[in-house]
C-alpha cells in the first residue's frame, strides 16, 4: 500500500482479496476515511446479495458431518482486523453459505472486466486495421504519384471545385486528387467512374472534408478512355442518376 493508492483497494477489501499486512493497513485506513469505510460496506452488502441468489440448501446430515469434524479440526488464533458487520434483512431459514459471497462477487467482477476488456481489445482492433489501411493506401498513393509513366488530367467540376486523375498502366492504378468540391444538397455524394466503350463503371466514393483530398480508384484504368464524376445518392449507384460534373479523357 505503499505504492498503491488506497482508496482503490476498497473492491479487494471488501473480498478478503488483500494479503494479510496490507489488509491490516488498510483496516487502520478505513478508521480514518469515512468515504472508503461507507464503500466497502456497500460493496460487501452487494456481494452477500449476490450470494444469496445463487445459495443452495446444504444436503441432509451437513450439520451432523460438520459438528463430528470440529473436535479434530485446529482453531486459527484471532485475528486482529476489525469486524465488519454485513446488515442484510433477515429470512426465514435461509442461511447464506459464505464461501458464495466472494465466489458470487467475484464471479460478477469478473463478467463486467472480461467484458470491457473483450470490447477495448475489438475497438483496438479495429483502430488498428483503420490505421493500417490508411498507411497502405498512402503508400500506394505516393507510389502512383512517383510513378514514372504517371499523366496528369486536371479539369474543373461543375458546382465548384476541381480535379487532378493521376494515371498509371504499369501500376494498373488510378487516382483522383480534387480541391474545393462544394458539399453536396441533401444526403448526394461524389461517385467517380471509369469511362468505357461508352458505358460507365463504379470506381469509388469521393469523401470530401474541408480543403481537398485524394481517392485511389476501385478497379484497373485498362482499357478505359476516360474518368467521371457524378453527384449520387448516398451510398452510390450501379449507374449514373445524373449528367456527369465532370468527365475527364485518360
Amino acid at each position: 500500500m505503499n505504492t498503491v493508492d488506497p482508496h482503490t483497494l476498497t473492491g479487494a477489501y471488501a473480498l478478503g482479496a488483500l494479503p494479510e499486512q496490507e489488509a491490516a493497513q488498510f483496516t487502520r485506513h478505513l478508521a480514518r476515511c469515512p468515504a472508503c469505510d461507507l464503500e466497502v460496506r456497500e460493496l460487501q452488502e452487494t456481494a452477500a446479495r449476490l450470494a444469496l441468489a445463487v445459495a443452495e440448501v446444504p444436503p441432509a446430515g451437513l450439520r451432523t458431518r460438520v459438528l463430528a469434524a470440529l473436535p479434530e479440526v485446529r482453531q486459527l488464533p484471532p485475528t486482529p482486523h476489525r469486524a465488519t458487520v454485513v446488515p442484510l434483512r433477515p429470512r426465514a431459514r435461509r442461511r447464506p453459505r459464505l464461501p458464495y459471497l466472494a465466489a458470487a462477487a467475484c464471479l460478477a467482477l469478473a463478467v463486467t472486466a472480461g467484458g470491457l476488456a473483450v470490447r477495448a481489445r475489438h475497438e483496438a482492433d479495429q483502430q488498428r486495421d483503420r490505421s493500417t489501411r490508411a498507411e497502405q493506401r498512402a503508400a500506394a498513393l505516393s507510389a502512383l504519384l512517383a510513378a514514372p509513366d504517371a499523366t496528369f488530367h486536371t479539369t474543373a467540376l461543375k458546382g465548384g471545385g476541381s480535379g487532378t486523375v493521376v494515371v498509371s498502366e504499369q501500376q494498373g492504378r488510378t487516382a483522383f486528387v480534387y480541391h474545393g468540391l462544394p458539399k453536396l444538397p441533401g444526403a448526394r455524394v461524389y461517385q467517380l467512374w471509369y469511362s468505357r466503350e461508352g458505358g460507365m463503371v463504379p470506381a469509388g466514393l469521393v469523401e470530401t472534408g474541408p480543403g481537398g483530398g485524394a481517392v485511389l480508384l476501385t478497379g484497373t484504368p485498362r482499357g478505359a478512355d476516360g474518368v467521371g464524376v457524378t453527384a449520387e445518392p448516398r451510398g452510390g449507384s450501379s449507374r449514373p442518376t445524373s449528367p456527369p460534373l465532370a468527365l475527364v479523357p485518360v
